[in-house]
């Protein structure tokens, strides 16, 4: 079989983002999740109608289920791409992209897609990996861009060592590399945002945990999330798209 790799291969560095800390600006870092891509046409996890909803969760998205049935785990990502496809980041991740004017924002996203990218955001940590490379199963330290005009991986598509291509994504059961970074940012924070998140996801959820004291916590959604970690955290019952510009204005109002 031929592999379906195109393009040049990318160098996973597990890094934190804090290279080019700008002393001048408030440092506002953002956690987002399925509820920040929801209005681009992504279907989120928790939802009645959502992704998931064909297919338990174990035989789709965790790396025991991947060893059981390949074939189907493969086909389930290949849908899931073809999905995104004709997804556009919405005015949540461009106003996230456009506060980097005022603020060294870093954003810290569950979500697999890279809207946040295409918006215009700098700073990125996908702590659930992107669907939009590949790895080989035998490591993570070397990335595959996937091809968009032929982004579908079969059971056979090996990677240059010689072992089975996979989507790189952090399944259930899996470890999360990039945790320990996001927890240096969140650590640096002077504005935390939480968005479209329901906060039940760890090690993700814990993550407020390390903020600090003194820290403003934002938490955007429009359903009742609720977190024991801190009893002080400012609520912005809106979607992405409203909540973030809702949150501009009263950072505005503050700093005036």
């Amino acid at each position: 079989m031929q592999t379906n790799i195109r393009g040049l291969l990318f160098i996973f560095v597990n890094k934190p983002l804090n290279e080019g800390y700008d002393m001048n600006k408030k440092r506002l870092v953002v956690l987002s999740g399925a509820g920040m891509s929801a209005e681009s046409g992504i279907s989120t996890f928790r939802d009645a109608n959502g992704l998931w909803e064909n297919y338990p969760v174990e035989d789709v998205a965790s790396i025991d289920g991947f060893r059981r049935n390949p074939a189907l785990v493969l086909k389930f990502y290949n849908a899931r791409r073809r999905d995104y496809a004709g997804c556009k980041p919405n005015a949540g991740h461009i106003g996230l992209a456009e506060m980097e004017k005022e603020y060294d924002v870093r954003i810290i996203t569950q979500n697999v897609d890279d809207l946040h990218e295409r918006a215009g955001s700098t700073r990125v940590i996908h702590l659930h990996g992107e669907l939009m490379k590949n790895r080989s199963v035998a490591t993570d330290s070397v990335l595959y861009p996937v091809d968009p005009t032929n982004p579908d991986l079969h059971v056979g598509d090996l990677a240059p060592d010689g072992c089975q291509l996979r989507p790189f994504i952090v399944w259930f059961g899996e470890a999360v590399p990039m945790i320990e970074p996001a927890i240096e940012e969140v650590t640096q924070a002077d504005i935390l945002v939480v968005i479209g998140t329901s906060l039940n996801v760890y090690p993700a959820a814990g993550l407020l945990n390390y903020a600090p004291r003194n820290c403003p916590i934002y938490l955007i959604d429009p359903k009742p999330v609720r977190s024991t970690s801190r009893q002080d955290i400012r609520y912005i019952h809106a979607p992405a798209t409203e909540g973030v510009r809702m949150l501009r204005q009263e950072l505005r109002d503050i700093d005036c």
